[in-house]
């Protein structure tokens, strides 16, 4: 009979500064991979300008990736079941560096969504693998924390990678900004090759506990359905600000450091939203929704005046609490059935995004350019009727 080594907890407990390396090593890389998703939300006009193509169809750029994203999220993670997750993410990352590059060397603009397809494959499955990855990386006592940091890159990317890219963009050219986050790709890959450990395969998920999870909790339903309302009004009109702004009269010159403040101000939200999240989930929802719809009704409104930065720094307030509210009220819903439940989420994030995309491009096309404010507005008021049906007296998992 063998015996037990009392010794083991001591020796196989994860060093917390190797850990932690890791750690950034991965937040690198989901912001990295978010960064690219997102990058041509500040880059449509001069995209489109120089491959000959409208404002509505380089919107495709965002709606490719999102829909791929969607799929690959649980389809990557049961395919790589017996793989090494340190070599899957790192050859998911190196998919995005080579992916960016290729974009900003293309000759036209089927190159370019090809390399977004490839994108979309690596942003779901590295985003739904890193989810639970912490767990296998630091300490216990270290989890929580760390889980944070690692989700920290999918916040900051879409509140400062984006605005980010679009001044660099402004200043040498979209091919230069796609081709800087193709390099921050590729030393994302060195990291994660230098600093994580060998994390050893363990099957975290199947396809039949996906509607298990979700037919079965109805706090998850909730999560899902106002991921969807929101993540969708929100893409359907932050990825055609740059020609809302200039419709609104704002130069081009200032529309890289508008977005810019609205990533300061969305960091912020991140910020707000965390500290209050633990005990006011629901009150956090409800205010993200509102902020959202009053940010986007005053972008219309307004128009051509110093107010304008005001809505835009609102709305980057509103956005930046998105992530980190959601994804803890996913959590909170299905404590048991975390990987699967965070799997659901990220492919209802990148579905949302796609179709806020197309629906947008299609909107810009046929009615206007303002005609997105308003719809995302509706979908973002719409967010609170489905917490009030779904937290009504004994629904499982209500909203704190």
């Amino acid at each position: 009979m063998a015996t037990l080594d009392t010794h083991t907890p001591v020796t196989t407990e994860p060093s917390p500064v190797k850990g932690w390396l890791a750690v950034l090593a991965v937040a690198l890389g989901i912001f990295s991979l978010m960064t690219s998703e997102l990058l041509p939300v500040g880059l449509l006009s001069p995209i489109g300008s120089a491959l000959d193509v409208s404002e509505g169809t380089a919107g495709l750029m965002v709606t490719v990736p999102g829909l791929v994203a969607a799929a690959s999220a649980p389809l990557v993670t049961v395919a790589t079941e017996k793989i090494d997750r340190r070599l899957v993410l790192a050859v998911l990352i190196g998919i995005v560096g080579v992916a960016n590059l290729a974009s900003a060397f293309a000759a036209g603009f089927a190159a370019v969504l090809v390399a977004r397809f490839l994108i979309g494959i690596s942003v779901g499955g590295f985003w739904s693998l890193a989810g639970g990855i912490a767990l296998r990386l630091v300490p216990e006592r270290h989890v929580a924390r760390a889980t944070a940091v690692i989700f920290g890159g999918v916040e900051t990317a879409s509140v400062l990678g984006v605005p980010t890219g679009t001044f660099l963009g402004d200043l040498s050219g979209w091919r230069t900004a796609f081709g800087a986050v193709g390099v921050l790709g590729l030393i994302s890959l060195t990291c994660m090759v230098v600093l994580m450990p060998k994390v050893p395969a363990e099957r975290t998920i199947t396809f039949a506990g996906l509607p298990k999870v979700f037919k079965g909790n109805s706090g998850v339903r909730a999560g899902i359905a106002l991921t969807f309302l929101v993540i969708t009004g929100h893409f359907l009109a932050y990825t055609f600000v740059r020609p809302i702004l200039q419709d609104a009269g704002v130069t081009d010159n200032l529309i890289g450091a508008l977005l810019l403040t609205f990533g300061i101000a969305g960091i912020c939200g991140n910020f707000i939203a965390g500290a209050h999240v633990a005990k006011r989930l629901r009150q956090t929802v409800l205010g993200i929704s509102v902020v959202l719809t009053v940010a986007m009704v005053l972008l219309v409104l307004l128009g051509d005046t110093p107010l304008t930065a005001g809505a835009v720094i609102l709305w980057g307030l509103g956005y930046g609490a998105v992530p980190v509210t959601f994804h803890t009220w996913i959590l909170d819903a299905a404590p048991d059935a975390t990987e699967a439940a965070s799997s659901l989420y990220v492919s209802t994030f990148n579905l949302a995004i796609a179709l806020g995309a197309l629906l947008g491009g299609l909107a810009v096309d046929g009615l206007s350019t303002t005609s997105v404010l308003w719809i995302g507005a509706a979908m973002a008021l719409a967010a609170p009727v489905v917490v009030h049906i779904v937290n009504r007296p004994g629904s499982k998992s209500q909203g704190r």
